[in-house]
């Protein structure tokens, strides 16, 4: 029997579904999902995106031909009741909207073989049950388990719940997109498999983040050319290592060196601040939260770029760690499987994760071999070219097509 050979991306039509944390990408997750869509868009224009906003709220998601749904706002009645479960009703309510959306596009005659969500309610709601009133396959991007996500549902009687949440999802879609190899062999190991999955990570956007010369970097941001710098950026600072990083770096009492900070919020750098005089340390620089444009000249001023810990372990994926690599730089990176499906000990010198000692001495075994810098350097960029969002769009759009040809 001959196959059915997949679609080309111009005649695959693809709605994809997400409920972005910012409308103005003040989030990694609504960065990511800008950015993916974005080129997605570019390869496949007949892509059909469905964001949620607010009434004449703010979006740059309008610049990529997004197509806005109102947002229900159940959740903000968690300012009198605080619980995630009023975001899961908000979620539902806004999973049968995208129904009715797509049922009008049916009517206009435009069908969508695929819908691609990118959110565990929504993800529940169109695989169990809503892609098949439409008539559509569902491809879920998993990003982490409902049941260990810090911002789930905390009620004792509602555990039931969230393990329905990821048992639908995941084992109910057509596919699994999965941001690490780690996350699909633990499902494997709980007899989870989807029909389908893909290996599809995180990327960086290669229109900022590039190498650039270290020197003028340096003179832009008044850093003086001979200091070993050391950065870290991000939008959080929360469950990232950084009070290990900063007690590491107070005990490797480096020369002529500086560590700097980019991002975080106001509270979360207030307790960095504390504990950097507690140590009596002046050498770390703290940077309010920058444009993107900015944050990549940061991490081009420095020699090398520090990754400690991360929010998950076996989804892992994290944004900068691709960012980082776009830069040209080495890195010091935690030591967790997921990560060493992108990096490997050419471009990063990994540390036990919570060992502050290893990262001491990580810091200083580069701060002293300027010619290991200069080689991990390369191979980071080497690695770099395979982690575009252009990349990660045709393997979107190569997924889709395998679904769609079933």
């Amino acid at each position: 029997m001959q196959h059915e050979r997949p679609r080309p991306a111009q005649e695959l039509r693809i709605c994809y579904l997400a409920y972005p944390t910012s409308l103005t990408l003040q989030s990694a997750n609504a960065i990511q999902t800008w950015s993916t869509l974005r080129e997605l868009r570019r390869l496949a224009p007949d892509t059909l995106a469905l964001i949620p906003r607010k009434w004449r709220e703010p979006s740059r998601f309008a610049e990529i031909g997004a197509v806005h749904l109102l947002r229900p706002g159940i959740g903000r009645l968690s300012r009198f009741h605080k619980s995630t479960l009023l975001y899961y009703l908000e979620h539902s309510v806004w999973a049968w909207m995208c129904l009715g959306y797509l049922l009008l596009e049916r009517a206009r005659g435009r069908r969508y073989a695929v819908v691609y969500v990118r959110q565990v309610v929504l993800a529940a709601w169109w695989a169990g049950l809503l892609g098949r009133l439409l008539g559509a396959r569902v491809i879920y991007e998993a990003h982490d388990w409902e049941t260990t996500n810090p911002s789930r549902a905390k009620e004792p009687w509602a555990r039931g719940l969230l393990h329905l949440l990821d048992r639908l999802a995941l084992t109910r879609s057509a596919a699994v997109a999965s941001l690490t190899q780690q996350f699909l062999d633990e499902l494997a190991r709980l007899g989870w498999q989807p029909p389908r999955s893909a290996v599809i990570p995180d990327a960086y956007d290669a229109e900022i983040y590039a190498p650039q010369p270290r020197d003028a970097a340096r003179e832009a941001l008044g850093f003086e050319r001979t200091t070993f710098v050391v950065a870290y950026a991000g939008m959080t600072f929360a469950h990232r290592g950084l009070e290990r990083l900063i007690d590491a770096w107070a005990a490797a009492r480096l020369p002529d060196a500086q560590l700097v900070l980019v991002g975080g919020r106001p509270r979360e750098v207030a307790a960095l601040r504390a504990q950097a005089a507690a140590l009596g340390c002046d050498t770390i620089r703290f940077v309010a939260p920058q444009p993107q444009v900015v944050v990549a000249r940061y991490l081009a001023a420095a020699d090398v770029l520090a990754l400690p810990d991360t929010v998950t372990d076996v989804t892992a994926s994290p944004l900068k760690l691709f960012e980082y690599l776009a830069m040209g730089r080495p890195i010091i990176c935690v030591d967790l499987p997921a990560l060493r499906e992108v990096v490997d000990e050419t471009a990063a010198r990994f540390v036990r994760r919570g060992d502050v000692a290893d990262l001491r001495a990580a810091l200083a075994e580069l701060a002293a071999d300027r010619q290991r810098r200069e080689r991990m350097g390369q191979a980071a960029r080497r690695l770099a070219q395979q982690w575009t969002y252009t990349e990660r769009a045709r393997r979107i759009l190569a997924l889709c097509a395998a679904v769609a040809a079933g």
